[in-house]
């Protein structure tokens, strides 16, 4: 250290320290002014900035807030109109499956009424039958004299003729 000061002069040191001081006036007089306003205006911008982009970022927070409302609004409404769609569709099943049901006992009704009806003629017509038949073996008996064998075969004739009919 000791080297670094006599390397060191006097003259110079008071030059260099008289002429930084001579600039420092000069630059205060002139310049500082400028420059402190030019990083003031720099600083207000930064600030202004700054400023902004929170504005912007609180801005896209309450839309994103917005969006997730309506979504969520979308779904209950979607939800609702699913539930109100299967609601529906069981009523509409239940009215179609009442429907058959009617439908399918009127058909057993018609058959029911066909049969007894079809049943009917057809007992009519076994009576017409029987008594055809009846006759046809009373006229049968008047005509010839009959043995007990000839009743006999008559009679199962007669009764072979029902069960055939």
């Amino acid at each position: 250290m000791q080297e670094l000061l006599k390397l060191l002069n006097a003259n110079e040191i008071v030059a260099q320290i008289l002429s930084f001081l001579i600039l420092m006036f000069i630059l205060r007089a002139f310049a500082w002014k400028k420059i402190l306003g030019i990083l003031d205006k720099r600083k207000e911008r930064i600030a202004k900035e700054l400023k902004d982009l929170e504005n912007s970022r609180i801005d896209l927070e309450m839309l994103k807030k917005e969006y997730l409302e309506k979504i969520n609004a979308i779904e209950v409404q979607a939800q609702k109109k699913i539930h109100d769609a299967m609601q529906e569709s069981k009523v509409i099943s239940e009215e179609a499956r009442k429907l058959a049901h009617l439908q399918a006992q009127e058909i057993i009704d018609k058959a029911k009424e066909s049969i007894k009806f079809e049943l009917s003629k057809a007992k009519d017509d076994l009576k017409k039958e029987v008594i055809d038949l009846t006759i046809s073996a009373t006229e049968n008996l008047i005509r010839e004299k009959l043995t007990s064998d000839q009743d006999k075969r008559l009679v199962n004739d007669f009764l072979n003729e029902v069960d055939r009919l």
